[in-house]
């Protein structure tokens, strides 16, 4: 699997940075798209010549004129990436507005892009762990309580964007996997990884993935480790809770894909393939 193309939005991002090299050192060729030009010899530096056997390309260009999948298309056709990563977000900069603009609208059209482009086979999206609807059955009622009052109170914006998102990826997985089944087009898996309170500890390498309770912490760089893992797992695809925990990285991914763990488990995906007009 040398010689990939990964596209990663969101370039500058702390987890984006731990993600970098580690996709690098599979001899993968990373273009890391990032905002700010003045990050970009930051974002270069990431390729340690003793490490990184892929290349490091740097895009400026700001997600915030993402409006559309033609504006996606546009950077999605000149990276002509083999994986898409989805780890940017307004990060509360610029209040209500410009977390609509780039965690759902901007998220969503290079989901478009992406399942449009016939190289792309896997998109990566970097969630959080209470982006749902329904109560999942292993979660106890504080759990749920817990999630909800995150997702209605403290973060309902950011929430409900990133909801949109993740809901909308997986209608395009799901309708996706109709048409491969009918042989009407390829495969393209979507990740949809969903960690607790993110942290800037070191990676423990330590992990709980899968069905988790709702209150956690997670380091960024295990975020990362956990992503590149199932980057390179043939075969991982759905929802991916996650936090710190006891299984090594390794073993983590390859639990749940051997057991096809997916924690979209209880939502509603014809519901969303219907709502978004993907069931046609």
């Amino acid at each position: 699997m040398s010689n990939l193309n990964v596209l990663l939005l969101g370039g500058h991002g702390k987890v984006a940075l731990h993600l970098t090299p580690l996709l690098l050192a599979r001899s993968w060729n990373v273009t890391s798209v990032i905002r700010n030009p003045a990050h970009e010899s930051e974002i270069l530096a990431l390729a340690d010549p003793s490490k990184a056997r892929g290349k490091l390309n740097v895009l400026v260009s700001s997600l915030d004129d993402i409006k559309t999948s033609a504006d996606a298309a546009k950077i999605i056709s000149q990276v002509d990436p083999d994986y898409v990563v989805w780890s940017a977000g307004a990060g509360g900069k610029g209040g209500p507005e410009r977390t609509i603009a780039v965690d759902e609208v901007a998220a969503k059209a290079f989901i478009d892009a992406s399942y449009l482009h016939p190289r792309v086979r896997k998109f990566l999206l970097v969630s959080w762990i209470g982006s749902r609807r329904n109560k999942p059955s292993w979660f106890t009622d504080a759990d749920w309580s817990h999630s909800r009052n995150t997702f209605d109170n403290v973060l309902p914006t950011y929430a409900k964007a990133k909801l949109e998102a993740d809901e909308y990826l997986t209608a395009h997985a799901a309708a996706r996997t109709r048409k491969t089944a009918s042989g009407k087009m390829g495969v393209l898996d979507a990740i949809c990884l969903r960690p607790g309170l993110l942290t800037d500890e070191p990676a423990t390498g330590k992990v709980t993935l899968g069905k988790t309770k709702s209150e956690g912490k997670v380091s960024r760089e295990d975020v990362a480790r956990v992503a590149d893992a199932l980057l390179a797992k043939d075969g991982a695809k759905g929802w991916f809770d996650l936090l710190g925990g006891e299984d090594e990285v390794a073993d983590a991914v390859e639990r749940v894909v051997r057991d096809k763990v997916d924690v979209v488990e209880g939502e509603d995906v014809d519901g969303m393939v219907k709502r978004f007009g993907l069931d046609g």
